[in-house]
């Protein structure tokens, strides 16, 4: 089979399974089954003469010939969605922003560089989603959004291994402390700050699923004692209002704390910083994704001060 002769059905899937890092996730995204999954990979392979995927024990990862397809497929697919609408009588997307941002930053961050965007540049539409770091990463290299917000913990490696090196073209927007959040009548929250040794022996509020350590202060000397778990950060605040738990947050949340809530610095053992990121393909920006990228800065900078 020639590479010209490969079906859009094809590339949608390829972008699909390289965004969702597994057949599994594609196929349930897509409301596919797996082998239909596989066997439109399987198309896309044969006409490329080349493994467009690593295959490993926990998912799939792009080879530099995949690399290529996926870019090139993000390119086709956008452009026949875009004159599809044309030819509807509908306005393109010439305007348009796709961004993905780490969990907290729908908290303050993306809110106050969106509202500054829309008094700046009304006619630019921000299509964002919610992710952690490798799904927004994949998101990325699959082509589905264009900029994402990354959070960075020490010792501040490189998001992935792949290449064209996304470290290339990482601006550190800011810096930004970890703090706990405690009950407003907790013993603790009469002080002025917390050492880490207070730390001991408290009952945390987690993340779910895989990330049911977020919640929990770094480097503690001990399992922790986790009560609660929540992958919402309003869920978790509303929780320790209600006095269940703890629950460390970043510092620049603390202007949107529910009733109830004292968020405290942490004094003692290492310090725990966080970097906030803004990621991106090494290629040129559209105007409308640098207009997005100046005024996420800008926010960021308002939000550090």
């Amino acid at each position: 089979m020639a590479f010209s002769d490969i079906s859009l059905t094809a590339l949608r899937v390829f972008r699909e399974v390289a965004e969702r890092g597994t057949l599994t996730a594609a196929a349930a995204a897509l409301g596919y089954t797996q082998s239909a999954v596989s066997r439109q990979i399987a198309s896309l392979e044969r006409a490329a003469g080349t493994p467009l995927l690593e295959r490993r024990h926990d998912g799939v990862r792009l080879t530099s010939a995949g690399q290529i397809v996926v870019r090139r497929a993000a390119d086709v697919i956008d452009q026949l969605d875009a004159t599809a609408l044309e030819l509807a009588g509908l306005p393109g997307e010439e305007g348009t922003v796709r961004l993905g941002w780490f969990p907290t930053a729908g908290a303050d961050l993306l809110p106050r560089a969106l509202s500054a965007l829309r008094r700046t540049h009304p006619a630019i539409t921000v299509l964002s989603r919610e992710g952690r770091t490798p799904a927004l990463i994949r998101a990325l290299r699959a082509g589905t959004v264009e900029l994402a917000l990354l959070a960075s913990a020490p010792p501040f490696r490189p998001p992935d291994t792949e290449t064209p090196a996304l470290v290339l073209v990482l601006q550190t927007l800011a810096e930004r402390s970890l703090r706990v959040a405690v009950p407003e009548h907790h013993p603790l929250a009469r002080r002025e700050y917390v050492d880490v040794a207070d730390l001991r022996g408290r009952r945390w509020i987690g993340g779910s699923g895989d990330d049911h350590v977020m919640g929990v202060w770094p480097g503690l000397d001990e399992r922790p004692e986790i009560a609660h778990t929540a992958r919402d950060w309003l869920a978790k605040l509303h929780l320790v209002a209600a006095g269940c738990g703890i629950t460390t947050v970043p510092g620049s949340i603390g202007s949107v704390v529910p009733p109830g809530v004292r968020v405290m610095t942490v004094r003692g053992g290492p310090g725990e910083q966080r970097r906030i990121l803004l990621a991106r393909l090494p290629r040129p920006l559209s105007e409308p994704a640098a207009r997005v990228a100046a005024a996420l800065r800008a926010a960021a900078l308002e939000t550090a001060a």
